[in-house]
Parts: C-alpha cells; structure tokens; sequence
C-alpha cells in the first residue's frame, strides 16, 4: 500500500478523525462512516494506533473498499478509502 508522509491531501468527502482510540474502534469507525457514503466517495481517516496502517489495509481488502493511500507521519497515520 502507498505511504507517504509528505504526500499532498486527497480530495475526500467525508473526514473521521479516531485519534486516540484503539483497534477495533478506528475500523469499526471507517465501516460506519462507509456504509453511510455513496460507492466512489472517500474517506479520510485519522488515526494514532499504532497498527492502523496493517488494520487498513487489511480492511480495504475484506470489505472490497479501495484503499487509495496512507500516509504515517510518527504517532498519527492518515488514511483514504474510496467507498466501493
């Protein structure tokens, strides 16, 4: 998966910013967020857990959403995914 932490923000169309909490809640988060987006829109996800990035990627690929990027930048990590 892509990470890069100088990359330029994507377009998103909805924002949650689950810094602070702790597997599972920033996934179970993201998969509220989804359910209530249109398929093609994107998320943007902000996370402090350290293992959200493993967590996201392997999200995209059990629910069939697309994950566009990740960004990690120390503690915080940033996440997109385009609703499937």
């Amino acid at each position: 998966m892509p990470t890069d932490a100088s990359a330029t923000p994507l377009h998103h169309d909805t924002e949650i910013d689950t810094s602070g909490l702790q597997c599972p809640l920033p996934i179970l988060r993201a998969k509220k967020a989804l359910n209530a987006m249109e398929s093609g829109q994107v998320l943007r996800v902000i996370t402090t857990d350290p293992g959200a990035e493993r967590d996201f990627q392997a999200f995209a690929v059990q629910t069939g959403n697309t994950l566009l990027s990740q960004q990690m930048d120390g503690q915080r990590g940033v996440h997109y995914l385009r609703r499937r």
